[in-house]
């Protein structure tokens, strides 16, 4: 009987220390989150799409912990009044710097390009469009396969490395479900130099894409492939007759002399062996 009624005082004192434990960590928990400040954050009124040039009525103010404030975030809607969105929102998403297009840069594509930068058209098929694989947002290698002028040995040369898509035909945004889509013109952001190397690129031979991970930023330096390169003769190297005698020299063939004389004429005639 003893021990049932130390065990019931034991079980109560675990209870109330308990209960004082969880009302002491509630009191600090309120006391820590009422020194928190806080700030008023611009955020999406409702879902908004791509392209939309932000209004006053797309947007909102919520308070936000000024400890855990989104790097770019804005604190007065005329900040960002008239700037194009550039990657769709949720409601009650923060509005960041990365989210907006320049003022007056337009809605749509136009909105995404960044100052300096230039969209170029790529022709694509089902093969170069890494068999329908390629979304906007994707990172890719850009090659071409042509022959030089005045060679007739076929090569293929990377042109572009870690080059953006900004459309898969006319779309913009990467499907969701990641389903592929066979497109005809492939749309990447590149510096008005890289244009122009794309350009001249197209009209020397055919481009194909290189799919590659969006985390790689790295440039490797890669050599040119020829063909030579790909399937290699199994015949021995042509050395030309010239080639021979200069790495091989033949020494000359011995010179015999006569001297002739015929009364009070001499004459020297020359023999080879």
């Amino acid at each position: 009987m003893g021990l049932q009624r130390l065990m019931t005082a034991f079980v109560i004192a675990a209870v109330l220390a308990g209960g004082i434990t969880f009302l002491f960590y509630r009191r600090l928990s309120r006391s820590q989150q009422g020194q928190r400040s806080t700030i008023q954050v611009v955020v999406a009124a409702a879902d908004l799409p791509v392209g939309v040039t932000l209004s006053s009525k797309d947007v909102t103010v919520l308070d936000w912990f000024s400890d855990t404030l989104p790097v770019g975030a804005f604190t007065k809607p005329e900040a960002i009044l008239g700037r194009p969105l550039l990657y769709p929102l949720v409601a009650k998403q923060p509005i960041i710097e990365r989210d907006l297009g320049v003022e007056g840069a337009g809605v749509g594509l136009a909105g995404k390009i960044p100052e300096g930068m230039r969209a170029t058209a790529v022709r694509s098929n089902e093969i170069s469009g890494v068999a329908g694989f390629l979304y906007p947002g994707s990172h890719v290698d850009m090659l071409v396969t042509f022959t030089p002028s005045g060679g007739n040995v076929p090569m293929t040369k990377t042109v572009l490395q870690n080059v953006q898509v900004l459309t898969a035909g006319q779309t913009i945004e990467p499907d969701p479900q990641g389903k592929p889509h066979t497109v005809n013109v492939v749309t990447v952001l590149v510096t008005p130099e890289d244009s122009q190397k794309l350009q001249l690129a197209g009209a020397q031979g055919n481009i194909q894409f290189v799919l590659r991970s969006g985390a790689d930023q790295n440039h490797a330096d890669i050599l040119p492939t020829r063909m030579d390169q790909l399937f290699p003769s199994d015949k021995p190297p042509v050395v030309l007759a010239r080639q021979v005698k200069r790495l091989h020299p033949v020494p000359a063939a011995p010179m015999y002399m006569l001297e002739v004389i015929q009364g009070t004429k001499r004459s020297v005639q020359k023999f080879d062996n």
